[in-house]
């Protein structure tokens, strides 16, 4: 009897909420007003520029694919090739002296002196000092000592730049003051 009475409550309820409007219809229409007010706001696209054609002029120059043009470049290289190898030509053969054996960074100047009416350096490498003259070569660039001042010793290196070539480069040892 209970069991009935439920079914009977429960079937009234849905019978009238089948009945009345879900208000899906009133959504629609609001949704349809809403896209007819609303106006897209569209730029205008600008005039393209004008394309002027520009004649070709090098006509008489060379092709730059032509075998005259790569003829031409592989005399320049081998040119260059041979004046680099001529730098540092030299530099192979000679014997190699023990401070050429050390990284010019982890070198440091602590004096100066005149020896026999020429110049010389006290070079500290590895706590041991180390007289060098102008003639001499430091570091592992090829660094030949140009000059030796009371302050500086000056040196002549030739290194590999980015395109490798061999060029030449100046490079300064400073007198380093003495920490107290």
């Amino acid at each position: 009897m209970i069991y009935r009475r439920v079914g009977a409550c429960a079937a009234l309820i849905a019978l009238l909420a089948g009945c009345g409007s879900s208000g899906q219809e009133e959504l629609q229409q609001w949704m349809t007003d809403q896209r007819n007010q609303t106006k897209p706001q569209v730029q205008p696209i600008p005039e393209p520029k004008k394309f002027t054609p520009q004649a070709y002029t090098q006509e008489a120059a060379t092709d730059p694919f032509s075998s005259q043009k790569l003829t031409e470049a592989l005399k320049r290289d081998s040119s260059q090739v041979s004046a680099n190898a001529a730098l540092v030509a030299p530099e192979l053969a000679r014997r190699k002296e023990p401070l050429e054996s050390f990284p010019l960074d982890s070198m440091s100047m602590v004096g100066s002196l005149v020896k026999q009416g020429q110049p010389v350096a006290l070079i500290k490498v590895d706590n041991l000092l180390y007289q060098v003259r102008p003639g001499n070569y430091l570091g592992q660039n090829y660094g030949k000592i140009t000059k030796v001042g009371e302050t500086e010793v000056t040196l002549r290196e030739i290194v590999q730049d980015a395109g490798g070539e061999w060029i030449e480069r100046t490079a300064k040892l400073q007198l380093q003051e003495r920490a107290k």
